[in-house]
């Protein structure tokens, strides 16, 4: 017999005549446009950007369906008397216009909120300042070895709300959720991971309270049968033990936990009691650095009860980590090699990036958008790993004082470069390097001020290390 969502199936009713606005016409909410026309809502689309920097093939489908739609400057001063109102992850619900419209009555909500809400099947979800990504592809892919039918979305992937109608109780959806998607979310995944929490997108919360309440919400709406994997190195996150209305496990790469998830000398162990049990080996799979065995060990966590170890190496023997990060992008006849980890935008992911390679004679690339991070914490590891240190960006001021400053109380000193932007640093790093060197690309800074995402800055880079290095 064919499966009923019946949940889903009451929300497309609800939907016929409703005043529906959409907010941002980014990748996410794309798909909305269809899927809420097929069930004959009043649609109102809205986006900051003026019509004429707004994607044609969404303008084309708002016409076409006869929605109304506000762009440009103050664009949301028409967000009224509406029943449900999806918002994009970076119009925040704290937003006064958004305010106004709850307070109204009116039902806030996202994408892949709402993909949690109406999904019939196990949701997995992974939050964090670092690892994210990674550790959410492994678990999809650790999920797809053993042979589940399981989707991969939120942060990643593709906008899984125009795969809701195909999803059944048998399928598991793999959910990457940032801060921003998670602020105001009333509902969380059956299975939850929180990486760690460090300084973050602080240009666009508030505070770092606010930041850290936003990532608790992927674990504080769980029932009793729920589980949340936790970062027992980090205090933070550590601390979340104490709210979780389900089952907790930690991980640590520091401390001998008496139960959880262990990494000793690149070996991952299962702890019960002080009783360890081997698991995998890191020198058997090819991702580099403590920080990748971390998220391995979430993953193995996260997948416990529905796989084999087995199925764990299966996954990862060839897997050499996801694009931009510790990604190596060419190696010379000078055995010189250039790796891209323009993921890296805070100063954590890349002192994680420095501390994966045990060469420490480093010619490290950094400097970008300013997400208002202290520096200073980047300092040490920048001198204890590093030849020299090439800059560019609004942060390198700071990056740069950070080390002048530490160089003081430090036997070793580094040579500082500043360039204007990324080919100048390519071009310094080729000319710097000598044989043997590894040249790290690690900005620990967002990548705003000269492109639009950490992707596009990391095809930047390897292109520009293509072109010039011989």
């Amino acid at each position: 017999m064919e499966y009923e969502n019946k949940k889903l199936q009451e929300f497309n009713k609800y939907l016929n005549g409703k005043k529906v606005a959409i907010i941002g016409l980014g990748v996410s909410n794309l798909p909305l446009i269809e899927y809420l026309n097929k069930y004959k809502a009043d649609v109102t689309v809205f986006d900051s950007k003026e019509i004429d920097d707004i994607n044609k093939e969404a303008i084309d489908k708002i016409v076409s369906h006869g929605m109304k739609f506000y762009f440009g400057k103050n664009y949301l001063s028409n967000l009224k008397g509406f029943d449900l109102i999806f918002r994009s992850p970076s119009c925040l619900p704290t937003k006064l216009e958004l305010v106004e419209e709850a307070q109204r009555g009116a039902i806030i909500t996202t994408e892949v909120e709402m993909v949690l809400e109406l999904c019939p099947g196990l949701t997995i979800g992974v939050t964090g300042s670092d690892g994210k990504t990674t550790t959410s592809t492994i678990i999809y892919k650790i999920l797809q070895n053993k042979g589940y039918n399981c989707y991969l979305g939120g942060n990643i992937g593709h906008p899984l709300f125009e795969e809701i109608e195909n999803m059944t109780p048998d399928d598991i959806i793999v959910l990457e959720l940032s801060s921003f998607q998670l602020m105001g979310m009333k509902i969380s995944p059956k299975i939850s991971v929180v990486t760690n929490i460090t300084e973050n997108h602080l240009d666009i919360h508030s505070c770092m309270e606010e930041y850290i309440e936003a990532k608790k919400n992927i674990f504080k709406h769980q029932d009793r049968y729920g589980t949340v994997i936790l970062n027992y190195d980090n205090e933070i996150t550590r601390s979340f033990e104490k709210e979780a209305p389900g089952k907790v496990i930690f991980f640590s790469s520091k401390n001998k936990i008496a139960n959880g998830y262990i990494i000793e000398d690149r070996k991952i162990k299962f702890s019960v009691s002080n009783l360890r049990a081997y698991i995998l080996d890191g020198n058997d799979i090819l991702l580099k650095g403590t920080h990748n065995l971390e998220n391995v060990a979430c993953a193995i966590a996260a997948t416990r009860d529905l796989c084999e170890i087995s199925d764990v190496k299966e996954a990862l023997k060839d897997f050499p980590g996801v694009e931009h990060r510790l990604e190596l992008v060419k190696e010379t006849k000078e055995r010189i090699k250039w790796y891209n980890d323009s993921v890296s935008s805070s100063p954590t992911r890349t002192m994680a990036g420095l501390n994966a390679f045990p060469f420490k004679n480093m010619i490290l690339i950094a400097g970008g958008y300013d997400k208002h991070l202290d520096y200073n914490v980047l300092a040490k590891p920048i001198l204890d790993n590093c030849k020299a240190l090439i800059l560019l960006g609004q942060t390198a001021d700071k990056i740069e004082k950070a080390v002048v400053k530490e160089m003081k109380y430090s036997a070793k000193k580094i040579d500082i470069y500043r360039c204007e932007n990324l080919e100048e640093t390519v071009m310094c790093a080729n000319t710097i390097s000598v044989k043997g060197d590894i040249i790290l690309f690690s900005p620990a800074s967002a990548s705003f001020d000269m492109f639009e995402n950490f992707a596009k800055r990391g095809e930047a880079f390897k292109y520009l290390v293509n072109k010039i290095v011989k």
